[in-house]
């Protein structure tokens, strides 16, 4: 195990109408002026956006609205909300959504108090300052509500990328599960693919002996096996919204990932697919996560024979273990289908003609100088390699 520093002081008030309370945990960490940042019209039309408005009058908090956010957040709006933040002089940023909400929130409590251009942030300069972001969380996947990233679009050359820093975890994230139960099936379905591709990420590491780390990656994993398809077939089981609600928050705040390296080419890859063809990031994880494990499998068989024993339930062949490994890559592709999940490119709409594009942007754009890394170091051939896998 590695050394490492873990700071995670986000403070979760979970169950059924925690919502209630966001106005005084918006006056208990600070916050005078609020935006309340969110999506599309689902939650104004499930009466979520009223219920918190109704919280932050009975605390004396006024707020400014910003609406309008889409999957795959854009740049546009999130210059928006910073000229709007600086405009009502706004100290605190409430985002009602999933992680699309949070990202672009966090982006604007970034951009709201940087005098240059937020994407800064987004082309490697460590976020250092940003005003206080709360949450309010209305769909359990990319477990944003507890961690220090953000993933936001750039317009101009629809470019995803990242950023990441301690000033912009959430002061407070509401995780209510019954504000999940009336997601469409794939909604579902795309949330529980992310959280175990995040789960994976950190899994795939080149750092021995981190038997902790790796225990409870596997435990998660094994509770997305029982709740997936459970929920699925009664989207109102509020018991199995709660353990995914909770498992996609651990899966990312990085409880499962110190001291341990990790991998992210997975989610690299994927991104270039969802900022091109703005498909669900978890509809592109589906069918992303199978390709590059087949492709790099052979950098660590028995980092992969591990857990397709462990968590998939395969039988160990000592003599051959890129047998075991293959099993349970092949598991893992088979639950996202069963899922509902995309099988390949074609059910992503994505067009294999694009690949030589996808992998320039991938491998050159915003200033990458021709290779991913992670678990391997993957190159412009590699990646177009693993683009013609997902055929």
């Amino acid at each position: 195990m590695d050394n490492f520093a873990f700071y995670s002081p986000t403070y979760f008030a979970f169950g059924h109408g925690a919502e209630a309370q966001a106005g005084s945990l918006v006056r208990r960490f600070g916050g005078s002026r609020v935006l309340i940042h969110y999506g599309g019209g689902s939650a104004v039309r499930s009466g979520l956006i009223d219920r918190v408005k109704s919280s932050l009058e009975a605390s004396g908090i006024p707020y400014t609205l910003l609406g309008g956010v889409k999957p795959n957040p854009r740049s546009g709006l999130v210059y928006e909300g910073i000229d709007l933040c600086r405009r009502e002089r706004v100290d605190f940023v409430l985002a009602v959504g999933g992680g699309s909400a949070i990202d672009s929130a966090k982006a604007i409590t970034a951009g709201a108090v940087y005098d240059g251009d937020f994407w800064d942030f987004y082309s490697g300069k460590p976020i250092e300052n940003a005003l206080p972001v709360g949450t309010i969380l209305t769909i359990a996947a990319a477990g944003s509500e507890g961690s220090p990233d953000s993933v936001i679009t750039l317009e101009d050359g629809m470019l995803k990328r990242g950023a990441t820093g301690d000033a912009i975890r959430p002061r407070f994230s509401i995780l209510n599960p019954a504000l999940t139960q009336t997601l469409p099936p794939y909604q579902t379905a795309c949330g529980i693919t992310d959280i175990m591709a995040h789960l994976y990420e950190r899994y795939l590491t080149n750092t021995p002996d981190v038997e902790v780390t790796d225990r409870l990656i596997e435990a998660l994993l094994l509770t997305m096996i029982h709740e997936g398809p459970r929920v699925m077939a009664d989207p109102d089981n509020y018991q199995a919204r709660s353990n995914i609600m909770w498992a996609g928050m651990m899966a990312h705040n990085n409880s499962c990932g110190v001291g341990r390296t990790q991998d992210w080419n997975s989610h690299n890859i994927e991104h270039e697919l969802s900022a091109k063809y703005d498909c669900a990031h978890g509809a592109g994880l589906a069918v992303t996560l199978p390709a590059v494990f087949t492709y790099v499998m052979e950098h660590d068989v028995m980092r992969f024979a591990q857990v397709a024993v462990r968590v998939w339930g395969c039988q160990m062949d000592f003599a051959h273990p890129e047998v075991t490994a293959r099993a349970g890559i092949e598991a893992l592709r088979a639950f996202l289908i069963s899922l509902g999940m995309p099988r390949n490119l074609a059910d992503l709409g994505a067009d294999p003609a694009d690949i030589p594009e996808l992998v320039r942007v991938l491998c050159r754009g915003n200033g990458r100088n021709g290779a991913i890394s992670g678990f391997v170091t993957l190159t412009e051939e590699d990646c177009a390699n693993i683009y013609r896998l997902m055929v």
